[in-house]
């Protein structure tokens, strides 16, 4: 397919799956209208890239359908200089998008880091569960998928009044949320309920989860 097809294909996805869906915050939109999601996914699905689902990645893991990434960024409220945590991104992609934007990128993964991962995104090979504590206090947190519980050795790696992204998945039922730490503790608040992906990294959700 040639390049020209992916081009149109992106301002399509972003005309019908984004700006019909709330994702408003011009930096987003303008990420996800110049980055090039093809390049992100394997060879075989580049035909695939930016329908509005997820994409199987190998090994029980998944990428993110366009519209969940861009309504967890867009709750991110992400700004140019934020230091932003990013936990369980397979691909590369939503490092890409933050980086975009202006954030300053630590990225958590288990494994082989991604062959497509920004050069200037600092790339910490362990379990995305437990953060980098190392590089922190942070002020945004972005989970790419959804968890069952949000994990307590995050909050202290996130700055006071800083803000959490993720989805949250509860009796089958996923849903946006975000969060901002206030006092020591993290609260939440759900947004949508949303197609998303499990979290790479993170427990599957157990039956009967709250929060």
């Amino acid at each position: 397919m040639a390049d020209g097809d992916f081009a149109a294909m992106r301002a399509a996805m972003v005309a019908s799956q984004l700006r019909t869906s709330d994702v408003n915050d011009p930096a987003v939109i303008a990420a996800m209208a110049q980055v090039p999601r093809e390049e992100f996914v394997p060879a075989a699905r580049r035909d695939t890239a930016y329908t509005d689902r997820s994409i199987p990645l190998g090994s029980g893991a998944a990428m993110n359908p366009p519209l969940a990434t861009g309504r967890l960024l867009n709750a991110a409220g992400i700004q140019p200089g934020d230091k932003v945590l990013l936990l369980g991104d397979a691909t590369g992609y939503t490092a890409a998008l933050l980086m975009h934007i202006g954030a300053s990128v630590t990225a958590v993964g288990s494994g082989q880091k991604p062959a497509t991962l920004p050069g200037s995104v600092k790339w910490v090979d362990g379990a995305p569960a437990k953060g980098c504590k190392s590089s922190g206090p942070y002020d945004v947190l972005v989970i790419d998928g959804a968890v069952a519980e949000f994990p307590d050795a995050l909050t202290g790696q996130l700055a006071e009044k800083g803000r959490v992204v993720t989805g949250m998945s509860e009796r089958g039922v996923t849903r946006l949320c975000s969060g901002r730490k206030a006092g020591g503790v993290v609260g939440f608040v759900r947004l949508a309920d949303m197609e998303m992906v499990d979290a790479i990294g993170f427990e599957p959700a157990p039956a009967g989860f709250t929060f």
